[in-house]
């Protein structure tokens, strides 16, 4: 019998252990060896294909299996069983199999390097091609996956379109001038003295790998309602850190007929849908999060599910911190941008949930923003959330055409580079308004890690790009 045949759907090993109605059925069940252990007349194998945490425990008898066979079954071997269904006596499982034939389909050597059952983050980052194959890296792309369902499910339920929106391009959304360039010029030919001629360049200008799709989602917000883009971004900041990558995804939706009180509400809505989703979806690996990487994790989701967020000033915010008697590592004054300390702090120990803080001085936040009445603040919003920080960041997009010239030329930037934005303030300009979150973000927060280079599946940041 075939371990899999094209012409029927095969079940996975997670299907498998959720039905006893089976028991008694030939099965043929393919996947990877996670561990064997022998006694005279019995070899006990734990089988996993991936689908989920729980492995399905074989029963191979010696008298049914030869030992070369048994032999070949080391960690990491894959093979197809094929064997009966039964009800399992042992604890913590249903159903077993009772093997009649085993096919070796991927001998696996002695060098294997996840023989042992336990390794080290910085080990695994530097076998990134293996790591899928651990308890841990499984339970986070198993995460990561239900999570993007998640959020094209909200976004799909709530009349929203997604679009693609450029990965290369001339406009450097956040100014900050952080961005990989795009070049067919051959390097050998520069001259740093004499600057670079993009004239010759395969665009004819300088194109960059995005930072943000949002001004490209703008284009669309104005013309369909309400848009979303989830791709990747791209920024070359050199921060060896836990919490940067340059290679990151975004979730930016974007909607006309909008304010900062509408995008605040979506942004509550939505976090609270996909936070919920997961707890309903992910059952098995958030235990094993819940267990070994984050005690209490599920509790902590549950609570800001429940809550009512806070939404405060960041002047209220900046008045909170000064009014503590915490000395912070970087001084509190109005007109800083809030350290993950202070955010932190807001959240855990001053409201006790999470918050959401608008108004931030105009000096701090990107040129695209909507310029408050006094002159001196825009319609920001960050969203942040205990034991984080931020975790979304938005704001009401400035419409008033004049305005955003002024604000463009403030932030140094250059007008005619941005004629085709300037042209949705032009050609019926309406109220809108969005906000960006960082998936990685989103799910080193859901699981617990510590290390946003181990929720995505290859991570790209300074010297490290070798998967």
């Amino acid at each position: 019998m075939p371990y899999y045949n094209a012409a029927m759907k095969q079940e996975t090993i997670k299907q498998i252990l959720q039905k006893t109605e089976s028991i008694g059925e030939t099965l043929t069940v393919p996947g990877w060896v996670r561990t064997k252990r022998d006694t005279k007349e019995i070899a006990f194998i734990a089988l996993n294909d991936g689908s989920c945490m729980g492995n399905i425990q074989v029963i191979a008898d010696k008298d049914k299996i030869d030992d070369k066979t048994l032999h070949r079954l080391t960690t990491g071997a894959s093979c197809a069983v094929t064997g009966t269904l039964v009800e399992s006596p042992a604890k913590g499982q249903a159903v077993e199999i009772q093997a009649d034939s085993i096919e070796i389909l991927g001998d696996c050597p002695a060098d294997y390097p996840l023989q042992k059952k336990r390794h080290s983050m910085e080990f695994l980052r530097e076998i990134g091609h293996l790591r899928a194959r651990t308890n841990t890296f499984g339970a986070v792309a198993r995460i990561r996956n239900a999570m993007t369902q998640a959020i094209h499910s909200y976004f799909q339920e709530n009349d929203f379109f997604n679009v693609h929106t450029p990965i290369i391009t001339a406009s450097d959304c956040e100014g900050a001038g952080e961005m990989f360039q795009v070049t067919t010029l051959p390097f050998h030919t520069f001259d740093g003295s004499k600057g670079v001629d993009y004239s010759r360049d395969f665009f004819g200008k300088q194109a960059s790998l995005t930072v943000s799709g949002q001004l490209s989602a703008e284009t669309y917000a104005t013309a369909m309602g309400r848009v979303y883009t989830f791709g990747p971004t791209f920024r070359a900041e050199n921060s060896n850190t836990s919490r940067h990558l340059a290679e990151f995804w975004m979730v930016e939706p974007e909607m006309c007929f909008c304010d900062i009180n509408g995008n605040m509400d979506l942004a509550e809505e939505f976090l609270k849908y996909v936070l919920s989703y997961v707890l309903e979806n992910c059952e098995e690996d958030m235990q094993f999060f819940n267990k070994f990487v984050q005690k209490g994790i599920i509790e902590d989701l549950k609570a800001v599910i429940n809550a009512d967020f806070t939404r405060i000033s960041y002047t209220k915010a900046v008045e909170d911190l000064e009014a503590s008697a915490v000395k912070f590592e970087y001084p509190v004054s109005w007109g800083i941008d809030l350290a993950s300390e202070h955010e932190k702090y807001l959240t855990e120990k001053v409201y006790n949930g999470p918050v959401i803080i608008t108004d931030y001085p105009k000096e701090i936040k990107a040129f695209y923003m909507k310029l408050n009445e006094d002159g001196k603040t825009v319609r920001a919003m960050d969203v942040l959330v205990p034991r984080l920080g931020e975790i979304i960041g938005g704001s009401e997009r400035e419409n008033n055409y004049d305005t955003l010239v002024d604000r463009i030329k403030d932030a140094g930037l250059n007008e005619e580079d941005y004629w085709w934005y300037l042209d949705l303030r032009k050609y019926g300009s309406v109220p809108h308004a969005g906000f960006g979150l960082g998936f990685e973000r989103l799910i080193l927060y859901v699981t617990g890690m510590a290390n946003i280079r181990d929720v995505i599946p290859y991570a790209r940041s300074a010297r490290n790009c070798e998967f």
